[in-house]
């Protein structure tokens, strides 16, 4: 399985739609969408910690419900602005999500690496614009962005 620039940049901007909207609402700027093989959209989500005061939803988890109940993942590729956490790293290897792809790793480095390591396709976008938003986001609010990754302020 290889994922195309072009595909991978067009799945991004589900992705990054996402993460705007999560902004603009006063959450954590991370989106999310899942593709089919085919390069159908499955599912899309972003980062409602705040919005819906529940820690367990993070744009990743909320893109994999949206797409509700698939007979498997495997083929599929979650895309995401920002490199996933442990927490979300481990609902991609659980469900065997085979891609990948990252809009960007410089704010946050999460686990796209041990996610290749297991077999996972990886593709890391370097986003200017993903990085821009979580830059903006956690400057504005480093006390939200702290909780969000489980660090003390």
């Amino acid at each position: 399985m290889t994922i195309e620039m072009t595909d991978a940049a067009a799945m991004l901007a589900v992705a990054l739609e996402e993460a705007r909207k999560g902004y603009a609402e006063g959450g954590v700027p991370v989106g999310a969408a899942l593709f089919a093989p085919d390069g159908r959209l499955l599912g899309r989500g972003r980062n409602r910690r705040v919005q819906d005061d529940d820690p367990s939803i993070h744009g990743e988890t909320a893109a994999f419900r949206d797409a509700g109940r698939q007979r498997t993942y495997r083929g599929t590729t979650m895309v995401t602005t920002l490199s996933p956490c442990w927490y979300c790293s481990g609902l991609i290897r659980q469900f065997g999500i085979t891609g990948l792809v990252v809009g960007e790793s410089r704010t946050f480095t999460g686990q796209h690496e041990w996610l290749a390591r297991h077999g996972v396709n990886v593709l890391v976008l370097d986003s200017g614009e993903c990085a821009e938003l979580m830059t903006a986001f956690i400057k504005a609010h480093p006390e939200l962005w702290n909780e969000d990754i489980g660090e003390d302020a």
